[in-house]
């Protein structure tokens, strides 16, 4: 039996991208802190299985299937959060790709000057596009929540003041399709959130942290339950937390 003290109990989180990878440890962070977890993910066989697996550590999770590009799964997801539980209170945006690169750790196979038209539209469709109009589509659900939190899982090479300084260590990458993406959806983030600004909405943009992920590579600096606690640190905020803000653990960052 779930513990009716646990911090997130009786909360509903949606996080999308949630059975591999970074998404999938947030949901387990979440879930052990009491959230009702919804795993959203095109892979729907996927989901069940990693719900089962948290459900049987003990977890609130149900599967959704969810591919964020594709606006009729978007409004499923809304109709579906709202039959079943009325609400959202926490809205996980994590899903996302890189085609720049092989890894986050390499730099970008082409120059800004011959990035694959493709390549950089599939991107923001999903970098940016997607957590942009769910956002949307679930904010009537959000606006129920007592306390609604979003989080949108960013990158510092968002950040306009690391792409232009020569001394950062994502100044070499130069992905056109992945860096612009990131630092669009930084700025929903400060627009939504000034929108929002005033109520219990709260909503941030964050740098998890350089990760060994499949996308993050093999030489990455931080695991995947580290970058985690970051996504969760500001899931969780209280009343008198930031709100449109940038940030990597407790450090604001530039933008």
């Amino acid at each position: 039996m779930m513990n009716s003290n646990a911090p997130l109990h009786d909360k509903v989180a949606l996080v999308t991208g949630g059975a591999r990878g970074l998404g999938l440890e947030i949901s387990r962070q979440l879930a052990a802190l009491g959230a009702h977890v919804i795993i959203g993910t095109r892979d729907e066989r996927k989901a069940r299985q990693v719900a089962n697996e948290l459900r049987g550590q003990g977890g609130k999770v149900s599967a959704l299937r969810l591919d964020v590009t594709r606006e009729a799964d978007r409004q499923a997801a809304c109709a579906e959060i709202d039959r079943a539980y009325g609400r959202l209170d926490i809205l996980i945006n994590n899903a996302g790709i890189l085609l720049d690169s092989p890894d986050g750790g390499t730099p970008a196979t082409r120059p800004p000057s011959e990035a694959p038209a493709d390549a950089v539209r599939d991107t923001f469709e999903a970098n940016f596009f997607a957590p942009v109009f769910l956002t949307q589509a679930l904010l009537p659900l959000l606006r129920r929540s007592t306390a609604g939190r979003v989080v949108n899982v960013s990158s510092i090479r968002g950040s306009l003041a690391h792409l232009s300084d020569p001394h950062s260590p994502v100044y070499p990458i130069r992905a056109l399709g992945y860096d612009t993406s990131k630092a669009a959806l930084n700025a929903f983030t400060i627009l939504i959130a000034e929108e929002l600004r005033g109520t219990p909405i709260k909503i941030n943009a964050v740098h998890p942290g350089w990760l060994q992920t499949s996308m993050g590579g093999e030489r990455a600096n931080m695991s995947v339950a580290s970058g985690a606690r970051t996504v969760i640190r500001y899931a969780c905020i209280g009343e008198e937390g930031p709100t449109g803000g940038f940030f990597f653990q407790d450090q604001r960052l530039p933008w």
